[in-house]
């Protein structure tokens, strides 16, 4: 671990507080955000890849799988639209039902034999059955093979599961979003903060079922709000 202080700026704010974070020494983005720019014949094909459970898959309601409503495929959709002479492919490789330890150990297979650009990591939501140790140490393999390969990654809390307090600090779920933040911290790179995005709209007064298709899947609402959370890193 890193021993000097890591300061971060927030890049996004929702409700007057900030849940997409990137470090402050530098934006990993900058010269991706050029070659996004580029037009052709200079551009390139840019690919971002969704590494995690059933959630960045699309999955709704018993089983149905939603793809066009997941997170990665509504950023993908606004990305496009925003640098419109790029050539922008998304990979999701995630995997309804999995977790990070199963997940780790098809990464480099599945996940970096793609080239990707980026890689973004979300599965705390199924990291619950396996305890916070055994999942940090699936986590932070994935988070070191992308810096070995020199490629930027991006962690995500987990979006809520209505079985669980989203106000309680204490809960399984809060305490695996709360390890997601610290490896953000310790490797330095970006953070998604699904999970304080929704809280912050439980304290104002809002419903969370307001944006589950069943208790731990996100509907099209919620996974905007993820979406638009990974959009302001780019935009």
């Amino acid at each position: 671990m890193k021993t000097f202080t890591l300061v971060l700026l927030f890049s996004c704010i929702v409700a007057g507080n900030s849940f997409a974070q990137e470090t402050a020494n530098e934006d990993p983005f900058v010269s991706l955000k050029q070659d996004l720019q580029l037009r052709w014949p200079k551009n390139r094909l840019i690919r971002f890849v969704f590494h995690g459970h059933s959630v960045p898959s699309g999955y709704g309601r018993a089983g149905e799988v939603h793809r066009y409503e997941s997170y990665p495929m509504l950023f993908h959709r606004n990305l496009c639209e925003k640098y419109n002479y790029a050539t922008i492919d998304l990979a999701i490789t995630a995997i309804g039902g999995e977790n990070a330890i199963r997940g780790e150990a098809r990464f480099q297979e599945d996940v970096l034999a793609l080239k990707p650009d980026v890689v973004f990591i979300d599965y705390s939501l199924n990291d619950r059955s396996f305890g916070l140790e055994k999942s940090a140490t699936a986590w932070r393999s994935m988070i070191e093979q992308c810096q070995a390969a020199n490629i930027p990654v991006v962690l995500l809390t987990p979006t809520p599961d209505s079985h669980e307090d989203i106000l309680d600090s204490s809960t399984i779920l809060a305490q695996h979003a709360k390890q997601v933040r610290e490896l953000a911290k310790e490797y330095e790179v970006p953070l998604i903060d699904s999970y304080a995005a929704f809280g912050e709209r439980v304290r104002n007064g809002e419903k969370i079922e307001t944006y589950l298709s069943q208790p731990n899947h996100p509907n099209k609402a919620g996974n905007k709000i993820v979406a638009e959370l990974i959009g302001r890193l780019f935009f």
